[in-house]
């Protein structure tokens, strides 16, 4: 593999679509030097500052009162659709414009493992404290991202964790938290440690008018549990530790990110773990396997049209607000819109986003992101001869050459650069990574 070859292989896992030119910049730094600063960037992240976190305010229908009349809950409801609104526009803004890239990449990644859908928290304050969460902890080590999670008040909503009291635990969220969250299906607990660790869990509660969420003493159970074969009376803080101290969850989360980063073409290495999260990324990228990973990943929706973006020139937030909804359809359409992940089980991956409905669903979407390209990138295609112009979208594209069957059903769309666009976004060369 050349050097262009690897940082571009890099760039493409690491972040959600390179444009050319930062491929030609990783080019000339090489892969070492572009790894080290894909996971610790020098400087404040511009992109980042020019897409502020919105400012919600409270969850309209949590200040009404049991007693409000039909048309206020109707408002109130209206108005929380309109704050998940911004939310998700303001989310994929960041994912395009942003400069420090693993960042926001790795926030999507803990967004899919914790899945948290807003359509059963409702509240898009709530789902936003819960991305801040992982934002800043997420780069980091395991035990404090897990302490906090058992304490987030969307994961509680979502999984029901209000509902657990001392005489009525509910296991949903100690099952999840072992089964997806920590130690993996088959990570050595039985139904006895979910029952017990349900117990553990006990006494939290959310208030929605503040979004706070609260320990009731008098709803935990205070009593000796027994959880993988450790007796104490564990409470939600201990049994997050006690998870955390478990080899097995450094290994499953390992296998995950490697999953999501690498794919499911060749198993995780072994010792694959690092003391935190980035370490673990660096040993990712940099595991000889990883390089064997290339044409192998089928990007998420949300990859392939935030990389699109980036590639095109598109600015979510600069684009009418008719273009934004029909890139959010687009999404929808494709089955995969940020904060509405379809179970506590998250996205799928792979061969799943390949059917003959999600081809006819990328299609479209490619249209929409075609008509909103950037007018630089138009004129790049139309300053050259037609013969020419599928090499120039492989490079917009960041695609390393068309194979002969794509470059014949790109020669007879060379006279529109829009059409070429499309079909270059649906290529098998831009979806598989």
């Amino acid at each position: 593999m050349t050097e262009r070859e690897a940082v571009t292989h890099l760039l493409r896992r690491a972040t959600f679509g390179p444009t050319a030119e930062e491929v030609d910049a990783a080019e000339g730094d090489g892969f070492a030097r572009t790894l080290d600063r894909l996971l610790a960037p020098e400087g404040p992240d511009r992109g980042a500052a020019a897409t502020p976190v919105p400012v919600l305010g409270p969850d309209p229908a949590a200040q009404l009162d049991r007693g409000a009349p039909r048309e206020q809950r109707q408002r109130a409801n209206q108005q929380r659709r309109e704050q998940v609104t911004r939310l998700l526009d303001w989310w994929l803004g960041r994912m395009v414009v942003a400069e420090h890239q693993v960042t926001e990449k790795l926030l999507f990644f803990w967004h899919g493992h914790w899945a948290t859908s807003v359509q059963k928290v409702r509240s898009a304050g709530l789902m936003l404290r819960q991305l801040e969460t992982l934002r800043r902890l997420g780069r980091g080590p395991l035990p404090p991202l897990v302490d906090a999670m058992v304490r987030d008040p969307a994961l509680i909503l979502w999984l029901d964790g209000q509902r657990n009291t001392r005489k009525a635990p509910n296991e949903n969220l100690a099952r999840e938290l072992m089964e997806l969250f920590t130690l993996g299906v088959g990570g050595g607990y039985t139904e006895t440690d979910v029952r017990e660790g349900a117990r553990a869990l006990t006494g939290w509660l959310v208030d929605r008018r503040t979004g706070a969420v609260r320990f009731e003493p008098r709803r935990h159970d205070t009593g000796p549990k027994t959880i993988l074969g450790v007796t104490a009376p564990f409470d939600a803080r201990s049994y997050a530790r006690l998870l955390t101290d478990q080899r097995e969850t450094a290994r499953f989360v390992a296998g995950r990110l490697w999953f999501r980063f690498a794919g499911a073409h060749l198993p995780a290495p072994d010792g694959l773990a690092g003391a935190d999260t980035l370490a673990t990324l660096r040993r990712i990228f940099t595991a000889p396997d990883f390089a064997q990973t290339r044409e192998t990943l089928v990007k998420q929706p949300v990859e392939w049209a935030v990389g699109a973006m980036r590639q095109l020139g598109i600015r979510p937030a600069d684009l009418p607000e008719q273009r934004r909804r029909q890139l959010v359809g687009g999404l929808n359409a494709l089955e995969q819109v940020p904060l509405r992940p379809p179970s506590v089980g998250g996205w799928p991956a792979g061969t799943a986003w390949l059917t003959t409905s999600s081809a006819q669903a990328r299609l479209r979407a490619a249209g929409h992101l075609a008509r909103a390209a950037a007018p630089a990138v138009l004129s790049r295609l139309a300053a050259v001869s037609r013969d020419d112009r599928p090499d120039v979208l492989a490079r917009l594209l960041v695609v390393d050459e068309w194979s002969e069957r794509t470059r014949a059903a790109l020669a007879p769309m060379a006279g529109e650069p829009r059409r070429l666009i499309v079909a270059g976004l649906v290529s098998p060369e831009y979806t598989v990574s």
